[in-house]
């Protein structure tokens, strides 16, 4: 396969999953939440704001291009993405879902650390990325336990998660309709409801 295909097709998968969760976070921003009683029942979002989804997901398909068009490297592309994906992601929706203590400033900082911490290591440890940052110390001073920068989500998940926690702690704990949608999500039963 030439080259060219083979980044094509790696970033059609990368802006295949950045494009969805994109365009699910601005449908998610759609939506007016009232009150607990109103959570199955969103209000038609406003048209000002109906094609965010299409917007975000056109941004990520033009940078997807430059992408491509541009000398980087394809593989660190792809996996960068999955590991700032889950850096970010995967704590905020696994306390969000099994943790009702969790709320909306613990994700948010949470998230931002989680992000911040694997964006900090991929651009000081990626050849690159250190070219594009202006990184000029040795790559082995900035290398952390011997993990490649690909894998540098391995930094942000676990930080995630204590941030997440902390941030918690320290603020108000959701309101009781919060709480009561992190029920229903776990168990969408009523009969199995668990207290």
């Amino acid at each position: 396969m030439a080259p060219r295909t083979r980044q094509s097709t790696a970033l059609g998968g990368l802006q295949s999953g950045f494009g969805g969760g994109c365009g699910l976070l601005g449908v998610d921003g759609l939506f007016q939440l009232g009150e607990a009683h109103r959570w199955r029942h969103h209000r038609a979002a406003t048209p000002e704001i109906a094609g965010l989804p299409y917007v975000i997901s056109g941004l990520v398909a033009a940078g997807g291009l430059a992408a491509a068009l541009s000398t980087a490297d394809i593989l660190f592309l792809v996996s960068a993405a999955f590991s700032l994906a889950a850096a970010g992601f995967f704590p905020a929706l696994v306390l969000g879902i099994f943790w009702k203590r969790a709320n909306k400033w613990g994700a948010v900082v949470g998230m931002l650390a989680g992000v911040s911490i694997t964006f900090y290591y991929m651009a000081t440890t990626q050849v690159w990325m250190r070219g594009v940052f202006g990184v000029t110390g040795p790559v082995a001073d900035y290398t952390w336990f011997g993990i490649l920068p690909i894998s540098a989500g391995v930094f942000g998940v676990p930080l995630g998660f204590a941030v997440i926690i902390i941030a918690s702690l320290l603020t108000p704990a959701p309101k009781q309709g919060i709480q009561e949608l992190v029920e229903h999500v776990r168990y969408p039963n009523p009969n199995t409801s668990r207290a």
